[in-house]
């Protein structure tokens, strides 16, 4: 959304984006957006001129926001273990509110997909960050960190396209609370 957005239209965006965290969004027209919103759908138009455009719209700024939650979670936090701790968990206390319909339609919609994919690969080069920092102040072990972000890496694409959930039956936000656990579990002395 262009940052000459007005008020309204953040606004509608924060609504659009709760209703499809809550719902999903393939099932859905315009029409029936424009209707559960209470706007004309001329108004939704100025998020988009296409569905696709206004799902597009919709999904990067859930992902903006996420993004904006991780980071200040880690902000105050002093040491690399507890920045990773925070970091992985923040990502899922940030997916906790999507529905499995929403989740379902993230991997099933080609330009939602590829914006979920690249938020993943960009938290996996942070967690890189992070690591390699935690062996450097001497708090994790000397493991390889591009190994260990790879790995990790790996663990968030799964996620992210659904192999978590269908192997283990954990959700997108437990599987990252559960990733946290696993990744300090592993690279502290």
């Amino acid at each position: 959304m262009p940052s000459s957005a007005t008020p309204r239209r953040a606004e509608l965006l924060d609504d659009l984006v709760a209703l499809f965290l809550a719902e999903g969004f393939r099932h859905l027209t315009l029409a029936d957006i424009a209707a559960r919103l209470r706007c004309s759908k001329s108004t939704l138009y100025a998020l988009g001129q296409t569905k696709d455009q206004v799902t597009v719209n919709a999904v990067r700024r859930f992902f903006r926001m996420a993004t904006g939650q991780v980071e200040s979670a880690i902000a105050a936090r002093e040491t690399p273990g507890e920045r990773i701790a925070a970091y992985l968990h923040a990502i899922g206390d940030a997916l906790r509110p999507a529905s499995a319909a929403f989740m379902a339609d993230l991997a099933a919609h080609p330009f939602a997909r590829e914006i979920y994919e690249q938020n993943t690969a960009i938290a996996a080069r942070r967690v890189r960050e992070l690591i390699a920092e935690g062996v450097t102040a001497g708090e994790f072990r000397p493991v390889h960190a591009s190994f260990a972000a790879d790995t990790v890496a790996a663990t968030m694409a799964r996620i992210q396209n659904g192999a978590v959930l269908a192997a283990t039956g954990l959700g997108d936000a437990d599987a990252y609370d559960e990733l946290a656990a696993l990744v300090l579990d592993g690279i502290r002395e």
